[in-house]
C-alpha cells in the first residue's frame, strides 16, 4: 500500500532483504535457506546478519486512539523481548504463565486459539512480553470477529432521544460473535505472521531449543523473538491532537505523534452537475450508497470480502447497467452513486458528506435528496432472499411512510423475473449499522438498507483478517493462469450481478423511467473482474489498463481495504477509476488536451471529469494504447468534521486518529543464559581494567620503553 509516512513510520514487506547467516548459533540453515530465500537476499556477512534473522512478512497491532480511550498494541521504546513458546492447545498456556522457568515468554499462538479468552489470560501477566500469531488454515469453522457486537455504537441515529428502545443494539445484537478484542488495549507486541514459512522457522527454533525435556526446562541456549511496536500517541484523541497542536506551535522542527483517520469519498451522478455550484432546490436526486473501507485486529489486514468488497463492487455494477439505459439523461431524477470511506470508524465518511451538505460545501443539499437505497453485505444469501431494512422511527411519519412504501414496492417488482427475492425484514426492528442512520440523524428521508440477513449478521468473520474471499464462496478450478482467473465468471459472481440488476431496475423506476426494464442487465464478467481485482490481485491486466500512467505504483498484488491516515489510499483510487470506466466515455482528445480541459473547447469541466488512462496493450507489442475517459465522477474529503472543527472530544462525530511510530519490525535470535551473560560481563570489565592499567604503564615508561639508543659515535657540540 503505498503511503507517505516520512521517517515516522516504515512499512517493511516482501521487498526487503533476508540477511540469514551460514548457520546460526547451533541452528544450522544452508548459505541462503531454500524455504525463504529470494533472489540476492543473503548477501553481506556483518556480525548482525550472523545473529538475528528478520521476520519480514508480518502485520502489527497498533495503537488507535478516540475521545476517550486508547486501543490496539504496543511494545516498549526498545522492543520487547521473550524466550519463544509454541502455544497449539489450551494446555501449553501452563508453561507460559506459571511452569515455564525463562519468563518473559514470547508466544507463537496458533490462530484457532487467537480468542478473547486467551488474550485476556495474557493481559494479566507480567510472564508474557508479546505474542506472534500464525494464520488459522481453514477459516474458525465456530467464526471469529474481533470486532463489537454492536458495531459504530452511539454514532448512528437511535439514541436516548430517537429510537431509544433500539439504541446499543437492545433489539438485534447485529454482530453476535464480535469478541471486541480490536477495541481492548494491550501493553505488549502482537504481530501476525502472514508467511507460513516464517511461521516454520520459528517452529523450528523452538524446537532444537526450547522444547521442556524430561519435565525440565531447556538448556541454554534459547530461541527468542524481538517485537519492536513502540507507539507516539497515548491516551485518547483529545491528549495526541493537543500535543500536536502545542508541537506545531512552540517547535521549530515539530513532530506529530497521531494523525486523524482520513481519506476521500468517491461519488459521481446520473446526469452530470455542477460540481462547483448548487443543485437546483427542485432537483430531486435518489442516493445509492455504500461503504469500501473494512478494518481488523491488525494494521492494514483489511481483506473485507462480505463486510465492504461484495456490496461496493454489487454497487459498481449496478452503476455500469444504469448507465447504459437508453433514456437516462432524460429521467425525471438524478440518480447519485456515492462510496463512503471511513464507515467502519464511526461513519467518518457519510457523517462528512451530511456536514458538507449542511454547511453548503456539496453540490447537492439534504432537502435535494428524495430517497436513499444502501447496500450492505450481500454475498452471503440464504437462498435468494435479499432483506429490506427500514427505520421503524420514521415509519411513524405518515408521509415518510408512504415514500418508503413506494420504494419497498418498486424494489420487490423490479425482482420479478430475477433469481432474487426481496423481503421485508420488519417494520419493529431497527436499521443495522449502515451510513443511511448518518442522513437520518439530519433528516427523515425515506430509505431502504439491502443486506443478506434479516438480523444477526450472516458473515462470521466481520472486522477479520478472514472475511476472504473463501468467505464468499469464491471458487476457481485449478490450473487457471492469472488472465483465466481474472476472466473466470464465479458463482459468487454471477450472485451479485442479479442483485445488481434488481437494484439498477429498481433505480431506474424510482428515477422516474417508463420503459421496459428487462435490457437493464448487470454483467457478470465485470463483476468477476472487480472481484478478483478487488479481493485477490490488484495488479492485473485490467486494473492497470483503467488507471493513470503514473498510479502504477497503486497496484499492490493482496488487496486491502483499511482506510489509514494518508491519502487516496488504493481502494478509493481504484473505485473512482472503475466507476469512471464503467459509467464514463471515451472521448477523441489528445493527451494534452485531456489533461488540461479549461483549454479545451466545449470540455464543460464543471460537469466533467477528465482521465488520461493507460488502455490495454497493443497485440503483439508492449506498448500501451493509452485514451481519454470523461466521466462524472468525483472525490470529497472523508475527514471527520470533529478535526474540522477541532472538537477533538466530539460525541457527535468520529474521533479515530492512528499514532505514528518510528519502526516496526520483529526478528529471531538465540539467547545465552544469565550467567554466562554475566561472566562475559565480568571478563569484559576484566579485560578492560587490565588494557587501562596496562595503557597506564605504557604510558608513564613510555620514555625508558621507547627511547631512540643514541649512537656512541655521535658527538654532542
Amino acid at each position: 500500500l503505498p503511503r507517505d509516512l516520512g521517517s515516522s513510520r516504515r512499512r517493511w514487506g516482501p521487498g526487503s532483504p533476508w540477511p540469514f547467516p551460514p548457520s546460526w548459533a547451533g541452528v544450522h540453515l544452508p548459505p541462503c535457506p531454500p524455504l525463504l530465500a529470494g533472489g540476492s537476499s543473503c548477501q553481506g556477512n556483518s556480525v548482525e546478519r550472523k545473529i538475528y534473522i528478520p521476520l519480514n512478512k508480518t502485520a502489527p497491532c497498533v495503537r488507535l486512539l478516540n475521545a476517550t480511550h486508547q486501543i490496539g498494541c504496543q511494545s516498549s521504546i526498545s522492543g520487547d523481548t521473550g524466550v519463544i513458546h509454541v502455544v497449539e492447545k489450551e494446555e501449553d498456556l501452563n508453561w507460559v504463565l506459571a511452569d515455564g522457568p525463562h519468563p518473559p515468554y514470547m508466544i507463537l499462538l496458533d490462530g484457532n486459539l487467537f480468542n478473547r479468552k486467551v488474550l485476556m489470560q495474557l493481559k494479566g501477566t507480567s510472564r508474557v512480553s508479546g505474542l506472534a500469531v500464525s494464520i488459522a488454515k481453514p477459516n474458525p469453522p465456530q467464526g471469529f470477529s474481533p470486532g463489537l457486537k454492536c458495531p459504530n455504537d452511539g454514532f448512528g441515529v437511535y439514541s436516548k432521544d430517537y429510537g431509544p428502545q433500539y439504541a446499543h443494539c437492545n433489539t438485534t445484537v447485529w454482530n453476535p460473535v464480535g469478541s471486541g478484542l480490536s477495541y481492548e488495549d494491550f501493553d505488549f507486541p502482537i504481530f501476525l505472521l502472514e508467511d507460513a514459512n516464517e511461521t516454520q522457522v520459528i517452529k523450528q527454533c523452538y524446537q532444537d531449543h526450547n522444547v521442556p525435556r524430561d519435565g525440565s526446562g531447556p538448556e541454554y541456549p534459547l530461541c527468542a523473538m524481538q517485537l519492536f511496536s513502540h507507539m507516539h500517541a497515548v491516551t485518547s484523541t483529545v491528549t495526541c491532537m493537543r500535543r500536536n497542536s502545542i508541537q506545531n506551535t512552540f517547535s521549530i522542527n515539530p513532530e506529530t505523534v497521531c494523525d486523524p483517520l482520513l481519506d476521500y469519498n468517491v461519488w459521481s451522478t446520473l446526469q452530470p452537475i455542477n460540481s462547483s455550484g448548487k443543485v437546483d432546490r427542485e432537483q430531486e436526486v435518489i442516493i445509492v450508497a455504500t461503504r469500501i473501507d473494512s478494518h481488523s485486529f491488525f494494521w492494514n489486514i483489511a481483506p473485507g470480502a462480505e463486510s465492504a468488497v461484495s456490496s461496493f463492487v454489487t454497487h459498481l455494477a449496478a452503476a455500469e447497467a444504469l448507465h447504459k439505459a437508453s433514456d437516462v439523461h432524460s429521467l425525471q431524477r438524478n440518480v447519485m452513486f456515492t462510496f463512503f470511506q471511513g464507515e467502519t470508524f464511526d461513519y467518518i465518511g457519510s457523517s462528512r458528506m451530511v456536514y458538507d451538505m449542511e454547511k453548503d460545501k456539496f453540490p447537492l443539499r439534504l432537502d435535494n435528496i428524495h430517497s436513499f437505497v444502501e447496500l450492505n453485505q450481500v454475498a452471503l444469501r440464504n437462498g435468494s432472499v435479499l432483506w429490506m431494512h427500514t427505520d421503524p422511527v420514521s415509519w411513524m411519519n405518515e408521509s415518510v411512510q408512504t415514500q418508503v412504501r413506494n420504494l419497498l414496492d418498486i424494489l420487490s417488482n423490479s425482482s420479478v423475473g430475477a433469481n432474487v427475492t426481496l423481503q421485508e425484514a420488519g417494520y419493529s426492528q431497527p436499521l443495522p449499522p449502515s451510513s443511511f442512520q448518518r442522513f437520518l440523524r439530519a433528516r427523515h428521508i425515506p430509505g431502504v438498507v439491502l443486506t443478506d440477513h434479516q438480523a444477526a449478521f450472516q458473515n462470521r468473520y466481520y472486522q477479520s483478517m478472514y472475511d476472504t474471499p473463501e468467505n464468499i464462496r469464491m471458487q476457481y478450478p485449478e490450473g487457471l493462469s492469472p488472465e483465466e482467473t481474472l476472466e473466470y465468471v464465479t458463482d459468487t459472481a454471477k450472485s451479485l450481478a442479479e442483485v445488481a440488476t434488481v437494484v439498477a431496475r429498481a433505480l431506474y423506476r424510482l428515477a422516474g423511467g417508463a420503459n421496459n426494464t428487462s435490457a437493464i442487465q448487470a454483467d457478470p464478467k465485470t463483476v468477476t473482474r472487480m472481484l478478483y481485482g478487488f479481493l485477490i490481485k490488484m495488479n492485473n491486466s485490467w486494473f492497470q489498463s483503467i488507471i493513470k500512467p503514473d498510479l502504477k505504483g497503486i497496484l499492490g498484488d493482496v488487496p486491502q481495504h483499511y482506510v489509514a491516515v494518508s491519502s487516496p489510499v488504493n481502494t478509493t483510487y481504484l473505485v473512482h477509476y472503475v466507476l469512471a470506466n464503467l459509467t464514463g466515455t471515451v472521448v477523441n482528445l489528445t493527451k494534452e488536451e485531456c489533461l488540461n480541459p479549461d483549454k479545451t473547447p466545449n470540455a464543460e469541466k464543471e460537469l466533467y471529469d477528465y482521465a488520461w488512462v493507460q488502455g490495454s496493450l497493443d497485440p503483439n507489442s508492449t506498448t500501451r494504447v493509452p485514451y481519454c475517459v470523461r466521466s462524472t465522477v468525483r472525490l470529497s474529503k472523508a475527514l471527520s468534521p470533529a478535526f474540522e472543527l477541532r472538537q477533538w472530544g466530539s460525541t457527535e462525530y468520529s474521533t479515530w486518529t492512528e499514532s505514528r511510530w518510528k519502526e516496526i519490525r520483529a526478528r529471531i535470535f538465540l539467547v545465552a543464559s544469565k550467567e554466562l551473560e554475566i561472566i562475559t560481563l565480568v571478563v569484559g570489565i576484566a579485560i578492560l581494567v587490565f588494557s587501562l592499567l596496562a595503557t597506564h604503564f605504557i604510558n608513564a615508561k613510555a620514555d625508558v620503553l621507547f627511547s631512540i639508543p643514541r649512537d656512541p659515535g655521535a658527538v654532542a657540540y
